[in-house]
């Protein structure tokens, strides 16, 4: 499982929810070409839009995004801004920005932007830090219950 199946998971969620692209895309405002890049697998939906599309069709972001089989959704809290949730996650885990790092590849100077509030995430990079604290992304991002 991973990212590699989000594209058929959105498109499963689409047609298990009797809904189609116009339909989710009113609903989440946004344009209907970007949700036909992420059923193409063209492209992945920033941090922003995997909440809103976990959010809209009731799913956990690790499910959403391939990366768990079982989708254990409930009703979900309303995620912190990732600059304020990021440092809580490393204080949690007793790590570091330059240890995660190490753990990741991903440079301690764009974690610093994050931490600024300058700039989120990719949600690729989401899923590394998930993956390298061994935790789940609505963990990460502070949406669970």
């Amino acid at each position: 499982m991973g990212l590699e199946n989000f594209p058929e998971i959105l498109k499963e969620l689409i047609v298990e929810n009797l809904a189609n692209l116009t339909e989710v895309s009113e609903e989440l405002e946004c344009g209907e070409s970007t949700l036909s890049r992420y059923t193409s697998g063209k492209a992945l939906p920033t941090l922003e839009m995997t909440v809103r599309l976990a959010d809209y069709f009731s799913v956990t972001t690790d499910y959403l995004l391939g990366l768990d089989e079982d989708n254990v959704a409930d009703k979900f809290k309303a995620c912190p801004p990732f600059s304020k949730r990021f440092p809580e996650v490393l204080k949690y885990f007793h790590t570091s920005r330059y240890k995660l790092q190490q753990m990741t590849g991903i440079a301690e100077s764009v974690m610093r932007y994050w931490v600024q509030g300058k700039t989120t995430p990719t949600i690729a990079n989401v899923v590394k830090i998930a993956q390298a604290l061994g935790c789940t992304v609505d963990f990460l991002l502070g949406r669970e219950k």
